[in-house]
């Protein structure tokens, strides 16, 4: 990332809604927003591939046919079309192992860096799904997200509360009664 290109970027944008980005309040924002879109933009720098090389640390166990479930990982994003917040996110990921498990917090990991891009929520499940699926080495996957969206809440029609729900899925849980399976097990 070029955060000289983002703090100057700021600074125009503070001048362009009307501020003085020389008071006191102001003159440090355009530094701490740059290092603030470095942290929470880390997964533009990481293609899909390279998370899940990245996170893929799995052990041999013969459990092919239980679900494995973390659900309600806790994540934000942006929305790609406003830069706005998509916030109150929790994802939930279930697989079918193919003889080796992950680890755990692999799973939370996972969802964390692919939600540090720009991004819509439909593409965060698909890529999660993706990614979980390279790093298990199964075909068999599923990823539910619910989470509000400030580009409806706060800004163009104002409807507070509102959640949007996706399911991406793969394999065997395409089935209804494994999708069924699934969904009890997150709670939904």
């Amino acid at each position: 990332m070029d955060s000289q290109k983002i703090e100057n970027a700021v600074r125009e944008i503070l001048v362009g809604i009307g501020e003085n980005p020389d008071r006191e309040g102001l003159v440090e924002t355009p530094a701490r927003v740059a290092r603030m879109f470095q942290e929470i933009f880390a997964g533009i720098a990481l293609t899909n591939d390279q998370i899940a090389e990245k996170f893929a640390k799995t052990f041999e166990e013969d459990v092919s046919n239980d679900i494995v479930v973390v659900r309600d990982i806790p994540c934000f994003s942006w929305c790609e079309h406003h830069m706005a917040l998509m916030y109150n996110m929790k994802i939930s990921i279930g697989y079918l192992p193919a003889g080796r498990v992950l680890g755990l917090s692999k799973l939370a990991r996972i969802a964390d860096m692919v939600c540090r891009r720009l991004q819509i929520q439909e593409r965060i499940g698909k890529d999660i799904l993706y990614i979980v699926c390279k790093a298990c080495g199964t075909k068999n996957a599923a990823v539910y997200i619910e989470a509000e969206h400030s580009c409806m809440t706060a800004r163009g029609i104002k409807k507070d509360g509102c959640s949007t729900t996706t399911l991406a899925k793969s394999g065997a849980f395409n089935d209804a009664s494994m999708k069924a399976e699934f969904l009890r097990m997150i709670g939904r």
